[in-house]
């Protein structure tokens, strides 16, 4: 049996949904099992009507949810007609009248508990899988409607809650063997779950994607399709570097380090389930299922380039703490201690670095920007001076045992040299596939085009780019006309 994800853009309207119809009836003898995403931005919507509410603004909330109603009774009308639109349109509207009544509630009490935000974002996906399960029928697959709330097991830690492995295989298995078996095809809610007593939760960010290798390693799968909008993972972001082109194969490992630093496709607890298991993911385009995708797998033969990909993550500030003067003096080191309390400060407000430097009197860290730094920054000053710098973004470079490479790094750091691109902060042998480091957000678009230029167009033997170059009339740093040492030098 095989799992098939699809997105929220491949169910974003009617005609998305009858592409995902032909796909899965495409694969009816690989025995699909079936995980939706709520139609495209649904969720946003729930998230924003929610706050609304508990803020007071009931009347805005209860307008946006309104949008919501027309929007998921015109995609149903637009597939179906008769009594299996009926039927299905008295479903979404009790559903949908719920959700009403609890933005209600939420407005009345004038408080969003995080549990409560739970059941309300449930909603996006179990409206659409009502919707995606009554197509399949109406087009003559034997499709079931399975609620994920009874199927994934979680603790009760809401927004986030963690899968409980054990008791959600065994009802994996106990419900929807056989219904396989009997040649029918599950479709499920991604994203949604419940603890153990059918309190609703969700998965957190990716949590669609994260059902759906849930379900696969439950069921043993032979694979897991995750169908999106997009044809696979690529070199680098196309929107970045028009001359990306897509990875046909990666593995677990490189694909969770892209995933980390900025690679959007696919989230990387996705991958967890499917590692253990050792069952091989597939990113799709539903809007050209003829493409190959990119495939995962827990080890992907050697790439002909250097590296496999490039990733860029903006919205990056560095915090840079400096012991005082009179710490810093010969042979006074920041040890052990200085470092437990910095990482204490930073487990106590719940933030965690991307990226890590240290020095025997300093300590970088690169951290999300989006999140509020006043509380740990005041908690870092009793350690020292601290300085934040905003504006900055991460590129992370992945490929095969980067870490043995001779020569690699200074290849990096002489390309962005050459086009003028300072590097305030470098990462390299915590992980033997990735080189990452910060740089000024804005010069990511150059930084990215020109190392994308060098690793993978001319490294490929590319001949547009090489006349290009000979039209330059110059060289790359690290090529023959400048030695590696020299170029080394200019990188610094």
């Amino acid at each position: 049996m095989i799992v098939m994800k699809f997105g929220g853009t491949s169910v974003e309207d009617g005609k998305a949904i009858e592409r995902v119809a032909e796909i899965v009836g495409s694969r009816l003898e690989q025995k699909p099992v079936v995980v939706v995403s709520a139609l495209a931005r649904v969720t946003d919507a729930l998230v924003t009507m929610s706050q609304l509410a508990a803020s007071g603004a009931l009347a805005e909330g209860l307008r946006l949810h309104r949008q919501v109603r027309q929007r998921h009774f015109a995609v149903l009308g637009s597939l179906l007609n008769g009594r299996g639109e009926t039927e299905v349109r008295s479903r979404l509207q009790a559903l949908l009248d719920s959700l009403e009544d609890m933005l209600r509630g939420v407005a009345a009490l004038g408080e969003l508990s995080p549990r409560t935000s739970d059941n309300l974002l449930s909603f996006g996906e179990l409206l659409s899988s009502q919707i995606v399960s009554t197509v399949f029928r109406a087009r003559g697959m034997a499709a079931v409607l399975v609620d994920s709330r009874q199927m994934i097991v979680t603790d009760a830690s809401y927004t986030r809650a963690v899968p409980q492995g054990e008791e959600t295989n065994r009802r994996l298995r106990q419900s929807l063997k056989p219904l396989l078996t009997s040649g029918q095809v599950p479709v499920m809610g991604g994203f949604i779950a419940a603890t153990a007593e059918g309190v609703p939760t969700t998965l957190g960010r990716g949590g669609s994607d994260f059902s759906a290798a849930l379900v696969g390693a439950g069921l043993g799968a032979r694979k897991i399709e995750i169908w999106t909008d997009v044809e696979g993972m690529m070199t680098t972001d196309p929107r970045l570097c028009p001359e990306a082109r897509r990875i046909d194969i990666i593995g677990f490992d490189e694909a969770s380090e892209l995933a980390h630093f900025g690679a959007k496709v696919l989230h990387p607890a996705t991958l967890i389930p499917a590692v253990e298991k050792n069952i091989p993911v597939y990113i799709l385009n539903s809007r050209n299922p003829e493409s190959k995708g990119t495939c995962i797998r827990a080890h992907a033969r050697p790439s002909k380039t250097i590296l496999r990909s490039i990733a860029a993550k903006r919205g990056v500030r560095v915090i840079n703490v400096r012991l005082p003067r009179i710490v810093a003096l010969p042979r006074i080191v920041a040890g052990p201690g200085f470092l437990h309390a910095l990482f204490e400060a930073f487990d106590r407000h719940a933030c965690s670095a991307d990226l890590v430097s240290t020095s025997d009197v300093s300590v970088s860290l690169a951290v999300e920007a989006s999140r509020d730094l006043a509380g740990l920054v005041q908690d870092l000053k009793r350690l020292g001076s601290v300085e934040v710098e905003d504006k900055k973004a991460i590129l992370c470079l992945v490929g095969e045992k980067l870490r043995g490479r001779i020569g690699v790094a200074a290849r990096v750091f002489s390309v962005l040299a050459s086009a003028s691109i300072n590097v305030h902060m470098i990462s390299q042998g915590a992980s033997e596939i990735n080189i990452s480091f910060v740089i000024e957000e804005r010069d990511v678009p150059e930084a990215v085009k020109q190392l994308h230029a060098y690793f993978f167009a001319e490294r490929a033997g590319d001949p547009q780019w090489l006349a290009k170059r000979a039209n330059r009339g110059r060289a790359l740093p690290g090529e023959n006309n400048e030695s590696l040492a020299g170029a080394t030098r200019a990188a610094w």
